[in-house]
């Protein structure tokens, strides 16, 4: 029997069971107890980019075409206050969609919008990564991006401020993090870690390998040396990305979760230049410490392309990967690479965005010294965390992107040692340095 409290939960549980009618059903029942209106006809989407959300269309019967979007995580009934908050977004000067119809309550939030004709940033990226006909091509886009980013990082600047240890630790985007390693006991690891990857079996091309094994292993990624093991760096993202730990360094009012399906490439009818718009702002806030602001924005917009992340299957085929244990060290060989698009992306991330934010922190005093360990464990939370990247586990991955996945994330995680190939991670926060 669902409640009211998690018809949410509920729809996203029957969609990844199959049950798209049972869901559907759900969804007209939230939408009109949201609206207020009949609903004449609802679509949920199949969409690679909702790792952990559910959107699509919705026609009332009072003749209005809408958007939906909700974003669900496991526990949020009791971990999470409110989301949703796309009005502080605007009256800060975010570029931002506002939602026509917002449902905040715990289990039941969902935003819908006023439909649009305008294309998510994300598909005009990936079709330009495929070869597609598209409405822009890549040096617009590019450029657009540099001027959003220089954007965001003004209104970050602008918004930068103080906030107590309380209100840090209500802001939903821990949610992205600290609360995804842990269930409840903030000093064990648990949460998505134990779900997806403790006590499993890893299949990759050329060998396989039990979770304790590649747990407390060193690795050695396209012939550099990375020395830190999966078990240290999940275990230093529990303490480090910790709300209270974070307090200290400064709070702005951000998105947190700008990744490009939360961004419009909005084309005005009139002639105007075309604008990158935000929408989806479910970990908004006031106080989002500012080291986070936009970790998910650059790992999904850049690190997760092209392919491995959102289509495994595609991955596969275009990209080779080879994993063996040596003398206790894991070696990864891959020929996986950033696109010039995305490479673009991260020269503009760094230098537009990162560097600015980081300029002001450090000006007043608040930039930490461990900040590249901070901001690299928060990257290395984007894949680990948001999906599981075990071949064969919940999220679809096969032993070469799931060697992928596993190779990129060990380089958010820590600095190369030695010299050998170029590290794009390396090489953005080389651009970010204050």
């Amino acid at each position: 029997m669902t409640s009211d409290a998690t018809i949410t939960r509920e729809i996203r549980a029957l969609m990844a069971a199959g049950d798209r009618a049972g869901a559907t059903a759900l969804l007209k029942s939230l939408l009109r107890d949201v609206t207020g209106v009949a609903v004449a006809a609802a679509t949920i989407r199949a969409d690679e980019y909702s790792l952990n959300s559910i959107n699509g269309f919705v026609d009332l019967a009072d003749g209005q075409a809408l958007f939906f979007k909700f974003h669900q995580e496991e526990n949020e009934e009791s971990g999470v206050a409110e989301y949703y908050n796309a009005e502080i977004l605007k009256e800060a000067g975010y570029p931002v969609d506002v939602p026509v119809y917002i449902e905040r309550r715990p289990g039941r939030q969902i935003l819908l919008y006023r439909r649009r004709a305008d294309p998510r940033l994300a598909d005009v990226c990936v079709a330009i990564e495929r070869g597609a006909a598209t409405a822009i091509d890549a040096e617009s886009v590019i450029a657009l991006q540099r001027r959003t980013d220089a954007a965001l990082a003004r209104v970050m600047i602008a918004s930068l401020h103080r906030a107590d240890a309380a209100a840090i630790a209500r802001e939903p985007i821990h949610q992205l993090f600290h609360h995804r390693l842990h269930d409840g006991d903030s000093a064990t690891l648990g949460g998505r870690v134990g779900r997806f990857y403790i006590g499993q079996d890893f299949a990759f091309p050329g060998c396989a390998l039990p979770w304790e094994t590649l747990a407390n292993a060193p690795w050695r990624i396209n012939g550099r040396d990375y020395p830190i093991t999966l078990d240290r760096a999940f275990t230093d993202a529990l303490a480090l990305l910790s709300p209270e730990r974070l307090a200290g360094h400064g709070a702005v009012i951000a998105h947190g979760d700008a990744h490009n399906a939360n961004v419009w490439l909005e084309r005005d009818a009139a002639g105007a230049a075309p604008r990158l718009c935000l929408f989806d702002p479910a970990f908004a806030g006031r106080h989002v410490p500012a080291l986070l602001a936009e970790v998910k924005a650059t790992f999904h917009n850049i690190l997760a392309h092209p392919f491995w992340l959102y289509d495994p299957a595609e991955a596969e085929r275009r990209y080779s990967a080879r994993v063996r244990l040596v003398d206790g060290v894991i070696e990864i060989e891959h020929d996986h690479a950033l696109s010039p698009l995305r490479r673009a992306f991260l020269e503009s991330k760094a230098r537009l965005m990162w560097r600015p934010l980081l300029d002001a922190l450090r000006a007043r005093g608040w930039l930490p010294d461990d900040w590249e360990r901070i901001v690299r464990l928060a990257l290395f939370c984007g894949p680990t965390l948001v999906m599981d990247l075990r071949a064969g586990g919940s999220g679809g991955h096969n032993p070469t992107s799931a060697a992928i996945g596993l190779a990129t994330a060990i380089t958010l995680a820590s600095a190369p040692a030695g010299d050998g190939p170029p590290d794009p991670v390396q090489d953005f926060l080389a651009l970010a340095t204050p």
